[in-house]
């Protein structure tokens, strides 16, 4: 239990830290980003907030045995900015896989391809030679007519690539039979307000920045294939047979699960339109990224959740995957379940997208409404897994963050979402995912601050400062305002930036504003700055027992003290990192009730470097 009235506080001591409230210093960089009002010091955008934003029709087949993805992509793009356009920039994300291509990922010989090739190439319907663009890895630039603010610019593209069958790094072929895609389609790379061009090439480590757009996509595979996509499935009846069409809508609005595929179905062969090709399509609006899987023999489960009280609204979550492997056949209900506890309980923020499919594929990695997760041995790692992949719709996708840059405001929640989700899902669980690999490295070569950007780390450097670090931040910070202020003040981080593109400093005065308290001071010495957490324990017999806590390192961490009495019970201590705001020493009295046998300091989220001064024992 939680020891509230028998203890004392005796005091704080030692070295205290400055009262004044801290402020933060921002990188040379970004300030003018708020003196031209694009985002403000309370954190809400700014009244010049821009963004630009395209629709994207897209229409390609797809030839599994071949793995050759043909294909036209239409662009319509807006430009909202205050400034001028003279050039274009495009990502072509399956250059990574081009011979001559820099990337820090391991590619076989036998998965390096040409890369994208591009037919034909117009703006506003004026052919552009495509032997002059100008394509630099997996940048593209194209000079182009001057695009003033408020404009829009139609691009069509038709092209060609093939498919990686290994060295799966995010996309490829699954096996024969089963792909995932992503990345597949030339897109428009972010035009903001921070950075201009994202110019930062896709190298395999560091994720993606992609702006917000709407996405029509015609997908054409062999008859017998069954695709599952971003978005809504717009001619069900045109590519599934009746009876899967009437499975899907009866998935869509009860509880139960529902084996839309099964084992039986495979052996009918009779789940698609008998055509030699079908077309299925597919729309979403308002979503950063769009990817689609294919498959001729997997099994189908779908169930769905109620995610919204006040309008009853559902979300569909699907498990798509090879019969053979079993833990798969738990994943719908480990879907269900994260995405009912994202609505509901953290970050209890309404599920925004119709579906959530998880695939089974050789990755794990997240996209609008999909998931491509490799099967696993461990139940529990299956969970950890689907719940920390599916608590990416938040962040990034809802939230708009620049992945490229800023891991951590993604990684770090879908690592926290994941400590929490998984004990929900299986009571029995204590998942401490990176915690003691971040004491390991905390400190040395391989630490950095969390904001030191991610296009800067590789390795240990990256996992740590993307995942533990920034994870065990936002749960401290949850512990020291409690539940409820911790989550207003995320929701209104939420709400001035879903669908947008916020910075760091957005996030730290967002929580600020939303919490009524500043909070730099532990965001300057958690996120900002270098150090270490470190603390230690002090037990000295005085009219009872009087316990020290000293906060050695300079990063702070919560106080979790165990007592364990000559009798076998057990009591608690618990003291939130508001403790050392101003203080770097704390005391606890414990009346001298029954004998005292040991005192244990830390708990499985509070982070140590060196826990050998952390036990006490009474001998």
């Amino acid at each position: 239990m939680l020891i509230k009235q028998s203890l004392v506080i005796l005091a704080l001591i030692g070295s205290a830290r400055a009262s004044a409230q801290e402020t933060l210093s921002m990188p040379s960089n970004l300030p003018a980003a708020y003196e031209k009002s694009t985002r403000t010091n309370s954190g809400e955008p700014g009244t010049k907030y821009w963004q630009n934003t395209g629709t994207y029709n897209i229409d390609i087949n797809f030839n599994p045995e071949t793995r050759l993805l043909t294909g036209k992509v239409d662009i319509d793009y807006v430009n909202n900015s205050p400034n001028t356009l003279q050039q274009i920039v495009f990502k072509l994300y399956p250059n990574i896989y081009k011979k001559g291509s820099m990337r820090m990922m391991p590619v076989r010989s036998h998965d390096i391809t040409d890369g994208v090739h591009i037919s034909s190439f117009q703006v506003n319907s004026a052919a552009i030679d495509s032997n002059q663009l100008r394509i630099d890895g997996t940048n593209m630039m194209v000079q182009v007519p001057a695009l003033a603010p408020g404009g829009t610019m139609h691009f069509s593209i038709q092209y060609a690539y093939t498919l990686n069958k290994t060295s799966h790094i995010r996309t490829g072929e699954i096996e024969p039979g089963a792909d995932f895609i992503a990345y597949f389609f030339p897109r428009i790379a972010v035009y903001d307000d921070i950075d201009g061009w994202n110019m930062e090439p896709y190298l395999g480590p560091q994720e993606f920045y992609n702006d917000f757009g709407n996405f029509n996509a015609t997908i054409t595979v062999p008859g017998n294939y069954v695709v599952w996509a971003t978005g809504d499935l717009a001619n069900c009846n045109e590519v599934l047979n009746e009876t899967y069409c009437q499975r899907l809508r009866t998935a869509e609005q009860q509880d139960e699960v529902v084996n839309i595929i099964d084992s039986a179905d495979l052996k009918q062969k009779n789940i698609t339109r008998p055509n030699a090709f079908n077309a299925w399509k597919f729309s979403a609006t308002n979503v950063t990224d769009f990817a689609f899987c294919v498959s001729d023999h997997y099994l189908w489960k779908a169930t769905s959740v109620e995610v919204d009280p006040a309008t009853k609204r559902r979300t569909r979550v699907d498990a798509v995957f090879n019969p053979a492997h079993k833990d798969y056949y738990e994943v719908v209900d480990f879907n269900r379940k994260t995405v009912w506890a994202m609505s509901h309980v953290f970050p209890r923020w309404p599920f925004p997208y119709s579906h959530e499919t998880i695939f089974d594929g050789l990755d794990q990695m997240e996209y609008p409404m999909m998931v491509n997760d490799n099967p696993l041995e461990s139940r529990s790692e299956t969970i950890e897994l689907v719940d920390h992949e599916v608590f990416h719709t938040m962040f990034p996708f809802y939230m708009g963050i620049n992945e490229t840059k800023y891991a951590w405001m993604d990684e770090g929640w879908a690592t926290i979402g994941e400590w929490i989700i998984s004990t929900i899902i299986d009571t029995s669980l204590r998942d401490g995912y990176g915690v003691h690999g971040y004491e390991s490295v905390a400190g040395s070569e391989n630490d950095a601050p969390i904001t030191s950007l991610s296009t800067q780390m590789t390795g240990t450097n990256y996992f740590v400062n993307s995942y533990p670090k920034p994870g065990l931040g936002y749960l401290y910070v949850k512990d020291m305002l409690g539940d409820t202020l911790f989550t207003k003040a995320l929701h209104y981080y939420i709400q001035q930036w879903q669908g947008k593109h916020p910075i760091p400093f957005d996030f730290f005065n967002c929580m600020n504003t939303g919490s009524g308290k500043n909070l730099n001071w532990f965001w300057k010495r958690w996120f900002i700055d270098g150090g270490v957490p470190d603390l230690s324990l002090k037990v000295k017999k005085q009219a009872g027992y009087k316990i020290t806590v000293d906060c050695k390192g300079n990063k702070p961490v919560p106080v979790d003290v165990t007592l364990t009495y000559e009798d076998g019970s057990t009591e608690k201590i618990h003291r939130s990192i508001a403790v050392w705001e101003k203080a770097g020493s704390i005391s606890f009295s414990i009346p001298e009730k029954k004998a005292l046998k040991s005192v244990l300091l830390g708990s499985t989220y509070v982070a140590d470097v060196n826990r050998k001064d952390n036990i006490w024992n009474n001998k």
